[in-house]
């Protein structure tokens, strides 16, 4: 989220071509689910322009935001650390991979059962959801996102996620005071970190390589 729908597209765009980047450099098949989340990040940005344009509400951009923040994003990740770690590394993603589903499927229902209404507070959007045992839910979705990234075992996905835990509460406090949202500058950091990740990732022999035509 962005302080404003100018912000918003302007981060999106650049958050995407990050994304662009990290899929052209990815050399292993298992590092492309992580290396498109910039991708979603970025598209996650210019659809909140979409709401600060129509001043918030119920609309289909409203919709989409939440969907891709939340039951989306709780599998996304989780799957996207399993398939870039190596396999003795993935026994203990098991319980956050297992958590994103849950916690997705309960998002899920939540968005398919009820409205998301986002409305325009100062410098941010608030998007409320009613949600049953909501610190449940809460706590179930950042075990599966940040807590996958911090047992990935590798040092600039365990950055990636100490930057989105402290861009979760600094935001998350922010957006209480009502002041101005920040989360789109701590997500072109955090693809910036990702895209350095994608760089330095070695083809294993015996791994399937990327390879145009494939």
């Amino acid at each position: 989220m962005c302080w404003s729908a100018t912000a918003d597209l302007v981060a999106g765009g650049g958050i995407a071509a990050v994304g662009v980047a990290c899929v052209a450099r990815v050399r292993r098949r298992g590092d492309l689910p992580l290396a498109a989340l910039p991708l979603l990040l970025g598209a996650h940005q210019v659809v909140e322009s979409v709401v600060w344009n129509a001043g918030g509400g119920t609309g289909p951009a409203t919709v989409a935001w939440a969907v891709m923040a939340l039951p989306l994003l709780a599998v996304w990740l989780p799957v996207g650390v399993l398939c870039a770690v190596p396999r003795h590394a993935r026994r203990r993603l098991m319980v956050p991979l297992a958590t994103g589903l849950a916690t997705a499927t309960a998002l899920s229902y939540n968005l398919a059962t009820h409205s998301v209404t986002a409305g325009i507070r100062g410098h941010t959007v608030g998007y409320v959801l009613d949600l049953a045992q909501p610190e449940v839910l809460v706590a179930g979705y950042l075990l599966a996102t940040v807590g996958s990234l911090l047992l990935a075992g590798d040092r600039l996905l365990v950055l990636f996620g100490v930057l989105a835990a402290v861009g979760a509460a600094t935001c998350w406090a922010l957006w209480q005071l009502e002041f101005v949202s920040t989360w789109c500058a701590f997500a072109a950091v955090c693809s910036v970190v990702l895209y350095g990740w994608v760089r330095r990732q070695p083809v294993s022999p015996g791994v399937p390589r990327l390879t145009v035509g494939q």
